[in-house]
């Protein structure tokens, strides 16, 4: 029979703790008026269960397709009164399990709340010592890592094309096409400031500002021999753009649309010339990342290495604040305010 394994020195567990929920359906873009904190008692673990304290959050602009009723992507959307967000690590800090120890370091998909129950099966223990902070494990590197290497297969002399290429996703795959080899990786973005970072911080060999002019002039200009991998992120005329600009057997990996998610529009329609893409045999590879065990330990072999060798470059603004500052951070998060990675730090005893 499994025994409560509380350790005498473990901190001091609070009766109550606060969540973000819905407050309600989106009805055109998130507001703070989508969102509430409501305080809500701490459950003891029951036999074969844990009780795990949040330590960081992860935010992410799909949160906002989530938060509509008709929500587009393959998983069930948020509801009503229920906790927003997905992807936490946390501390396990009371165990009546024998697979969680009080200490251990988990990941967990229960939510934006300061701390959740549940059985131990429904968490997945982590390496506390594999990377700086355990925030590093909050990114959107599974969905990066499989468009970019097991769909786009990207690798040498591959001339690559990132749209969006300063968020979270993009930020990502450009440097996992050149840790692969890639002889040239070009990105888009929204700002000659983001332009600079993809260039001077993230080693992309060259990017463009899609506000400067026609994108497949820019493109041609910088891969006057055509694009081998494109990822998408955007859509619209970047997608457009990118057929024009493709070599033969071109590899498409169509992750996003965030010309037509955010501020809607006609993005995420893009016109497709059917004729280019026959006559050139372009390869149109849509999809959406599940993060099973396969994607998740896939990524986290090679960010791992990857960023022991040097070759890497984690790009994550960490905020403060805890719960009360979740809700800002994927709003600021949707007006471009931040670039890369988006975590909320919810406990100051966290890694």
């Amino acid at each position: 029979m499994p025994t409560d394994r509380v350790a005498p020195e473990a901190p001091g567990i609070p009766e109550t703790a606060r969540e973000v929920r819905l407050a309600a359906h989106l009805d055109g873009a998130a507001t703070a008026a989508n969102f509430e904190i409501a305080e809500v008692p701490v459950v003891e673990p029951g036999p074969g269960e844990v009780l795990v304290r949040i330590d960081h959050v992860f935010v992410a602009a799909a949160y906002q397709d989530l938060m509509r009723p008709d929500c587009p992507l393959p998983v069930p959307p948020y509801r009503v009164g229920g906790r927003i967000g997905g992807g936490e690590v946390g501390t396990v800090v009371r165990s009546r399990s024998e697979d969680l120890a009080v200490g251990d370091l988990v990941q967990t998909m229960a939510g934006w709340g300061e701390y959740t129950t549940g059985p131990a099966a429904s968490f997945h223990k982590l390496d506390a010592g594999l990377f700086p902070s355990s925030s590093y494990y909050l990114s959107q590197g599974p969905t990066a890592y499989y468009g970019m290497a097991t769909l786009a297969q990207a690798g040498e002399d591959d001339v690559v094309f990132v749209s969006g290429a300063a968020g979270g996703v993009g930020s990502l795959a450009g440097q996992i096409a050149k840790c692969r080899g890639a002889a040239r990786v070009i990105g888009s973005a929204g700002s000659k400031e983001k332009v600079a970072y993809l260039v001077d911080e993230l080693g992309y060999d060259a990017a463009f500002d899609y506000h400067d002019g026609p994108v497949l002039d820019q493109l041609r200009e910088l891969a006057p021999d055509g694009i081998n991998v494109f990822f998408d992120n955007v859509g619209g005329e970047q997608f457009e753009a990118a057929v024009q600009a493709a070599a033969l057997h071109a590899r498409f990996a169509l992750c996003g649309a965030l010309s037509g998610q955010i501020g809607g529009g006609t993005g995420g329609h893009p016109r497709l010339d059917l004729m280019t893409a026959i006559t050139r045999h372009l390869e149109l590879r849509p999809y959406a990342t599940y993060h099973t065990p396969e994607q998740i330990w896939a990524w986290t072999e090679h960010f791992a290495k990857w960023l022991a060798e040097g070759r890497f470059v984690f790009p994550q603004t960490v905020v403060e604040g805890g719960v009360e500052a979740a809700p800002g951070a994927l709003l600021d998060l949707l007006a471009g305010k931040h670039r890369g990675n988006l975590a909320v730090r919810f406990s100051s005893a966290a890694q």
